[in-house]
């Protein structure tokens, strides 16, 4: 396959090739030329005003829910869903049913994605079938091909537990992947526990919820010397905790979700079921916490949790409403519309290296002679984000009918382009 892209700004800032109005041929997933002025009669051109292309982005924490749930989402639909968000990379979490806890799991996720646009990492169960009893065979998914470890949307609740899983990943240098929700504390929480919980009469979960298992957490990494990631962060004082443990030399990494980013509890006055997420939306204060710890660095990536919900799950009483909504479509746009500050060498960054850093995952080149694995994006076109643009078996978005900044044209990645 011929792929030509006409004067693209390349956004590569570890390359000599930072800066550059090129264009960019690809022949059978190979970068050939990078240069001014290529032609090429067989190829599907790309072209457009003001057109750029970085290294393809990654996403650490999505919901594919496959096997057991695929009339919300399976891997074809996720796969679609990603590319159209401009993701090459993928890591879906474990909770399917059965659970990826075993080889055999993550086997049968690696093979049925094995020839698409985005390449699909799994994160293996910490715990047998997510029950946060007994440890699952984290060492036999590692050798099959799990990137990461974590309970996903149950996160580990015990402490001793947690321990051993972390003692464990040392053995082959892994990371393991928190969500930080203690559930004894926030178990009938509908929402933030707050001002607004308060008037509309909701149950809260409070922010210490959260921050209880952020300290724990990271008390844990320290003695065990291990590493952990801590993703949908969503307080100003998670925020403080980590940066603290950062400067105290814990490996610690965090992301934060493009919701928590944007919206908060003030916006749940209408009881849009489409804003009940886990951790939930925080307040004005901690959104403005989040934005300024992605502009200082504190914050190493962004993760969409991408959780793709039925019709059923969502139109229903705010009680009874399942929590999560899907984001890899929309997250590019919603970054660029809600943190118009952030320079977009960095949000690239954030994207592409980062959370390659942080799982030990090959950085994509963009060179002559490399494998394509590219990104092509408008960074500055404002558009409405409607049903149109999801590709997701699942349309539970908040961002519906929303103005965005910054749109996705195409990804190149395996030797095919989307």
């Amino acid at each position: 396959m011929h792929i030509l892209l006409k004067n693209v700004k390349i956004i590569a800032p570890s390359s000599p090739l930072h800066g550059q109005q090129k264009d960019i041929s690809i022949q059978n997933g190979i970068i050939q030329q990078v240069a001014d002025n290529l032609e090429d009669a067989r190829a599907t051109v790309i072209s457009g005003s003001n057109l750029h292309v970085s290294a393809g982005w990654m996403d650490i924490f999505a919901h594919f829910c496959d096997p057991g749930q695929e009339h919300k989402e399976d891997l074809q639909s996720g796969v679609k869903a990603a590319a159209t968000g401009g993701y090459t990379t993928v890591m879906i979490v474990p909770n399917t049913q059965p659970a990826l806890h075993t080889k055999p799991q993550i086997e049968y996720v690696l093979s049925k994605t094995r020839h698409s646009a985005v390449t699909v990492l799994p994160i293996g169960a910490a715990t047998k079938n997510l029950e946060g009893t007994s440890l699952a065979e984290m060492y036999e998914m590692q050798e099959a091909g799990a990137v990461a470890f974590s309970d996903g949307l149950k996160p580990l609740q015990s402490p001793g537990l947690l321990l051993k899983a972390l003692q464990y990943i040392k053995a082959f240098d892994g990371t393991l992947i928190q969500l930080p929700d203690d559930q004894s504390i926030s178990a009938h929480g509908l929402m933030h526990e707050g001002i607004y919980s308060t008037q509309l009469g909701m149950p809260g979960k409070p922010a210490l919820a959260e921050e209880l298992i952020v300290q724990r957490d990271l008390e844990l990494a320290k003695y065990t010397d291990s590493r952990i990631h801590i993703t949908g962060i969503s307080t100003r004082k998670s925020v403080e905790l980590i940066a603290a443990a950062k400067a105290d030399g814990i490996k610690v990494t965090c992301s934060v979700t493009p919701y928590h980013l944007s919206l908060t509890d003030a916006q749940l006055v209408d009881y849009d079921t489409h804003l009940k997420v886990n951790p939930p939306l925080r307040t004005a204060d901690d959104v403005k916490a989040l934005q300024e710890a992605v502009l200082h660095g504190t914050i190493d990536c962004f993760a969409t949790h991408h959780l793709p919900q039925d019709w059923d799950a969502k139109q229903v009483e705010f009680e009874y409403a399942k929590n999560g909504m899907i984001g890899l479509e929309s997250t590019f746009g919603v970054l660029r519309q809600y943190l118009p500050q952030l320079p977009l060498e960095q949000l690239i960054n954030m994207l592409t290296t980062h959370p390659r850093k942080i799982f030990g995952q090959t950085q994509p080149a963009l060179q002559e002679g490399a494998v394509a694995n590219l990104t092509v994006f408008d960074p500055d076109t404002n558009w409405q984000f409607t049903t149109a643009h999801i590709a997701s078996r699942s349309k539970n978005s908040a961002y519906i009918g929303t103005e965005l900044k910054g749109k996705v044209i195409a990804i190149v990645n395996n030797g095919q382009l989307h």
